[in-house]
C-alpha cells in the first residue's frame, strides 16, 4: 500500500465585525490603564483588566487558520487559533467522499438544489480566480476548502472519479 502525506495550511478571512471588536478591546484597555494610572481608581483597574482579557480571548479566536492534512486516504482538518491552540476539527474518508470539485465547475450542477449542511473550512471569501472547492459527502454534508494544488493532485491519484480540478 503507498503512504501519501500532504499539508495544507490555509489562513481564514476575519470579519469586519470581529476585527473591530478586537481593535475597540484594545482602545478600551488602553483607555482605562491610562485612567487608572491618572486617578488610580480600582474601578478602573477592574475594567481595565477586564477588557485586557476580552481583547486575548477576541483575537485568540479571530486569528483563525486551517490544517488540511492528507495521509493514506484521509482528509484531517485541524483548526489553529491565535497561532498558539490546535483543534481536530473533522476527518473524512476518501471513500465517503461523493464529489470534489471546484465551486464554479460544471461537476457539481448535479448537486446545485441539494438540501445539506454545509461546513466552511475555507479562506472565507472568493478570491479572483476563486480556489475554493466543495467536497459532498455521503450523508448529505457540503464542505468548503481552499487545497493546494498538490493536495488536489495527490487526492485526485487515490480516486480520480471522485476529485475533479477543471
Amino acid at each position: 500500500m503507498s503512504e501519501a502525506y500532504v499539508e495544507c495550511l490555509v489562513k481564514a478571512k476575519t470579519s469586519t465585525l470581529a476585527s473591530f471588536a478586537k481593535y475597540f478591546l484594545y482602545l478600551m484597555t488602553g483607555a482605562t490603564v491610562v485612567l487608572f494610572l491618572l486617578f488610580s481608581n480600582l474601578l478602573m483597574m477592574i475594567l481595565a483588566v477586564a477588557f485586557g482579557v476580552g481583547a486575548y480571548f477576541v483575537r485568540l479566536n479571530t486569528d483563525v487558520e486551517y490544517e488540511y492534512l492528507y495521509m493514506d486516504k484521509e482528509l484531517t482538518i485541524d483548526k489553529i487559533l491565535g497561532k498558539s491552540r490546535r483543534k481536530k476539527v473533522a476527518t473524512y474518508s476518501l471513500e465517503k467522499i461523493e464529489i470534489l470539485a471546484p465551486i464554479k465547475s460544471y461537476h457539481l450542477d448535479n448537486y446545485k438544489n441539494r438540501q445539506c449542511r454545509q461546513t466552511d473550512y475555507s479562506i472565507g471569501y472568493e478570491d479572483k480566480p476563486d480556489l475554493r472547492y466543495a467536497m459532498y459527502l455521503e450523508g448529505g454534508e457540503k464542505i468548503l476548502l481552499s487545497p493546494s494544488p498538490e493536495l488536489v493532485k495527490i487526492m485526485k491519484n487515490v480516486a480520480p472519479r471522485k476529485i475533479y480540478n477543471d
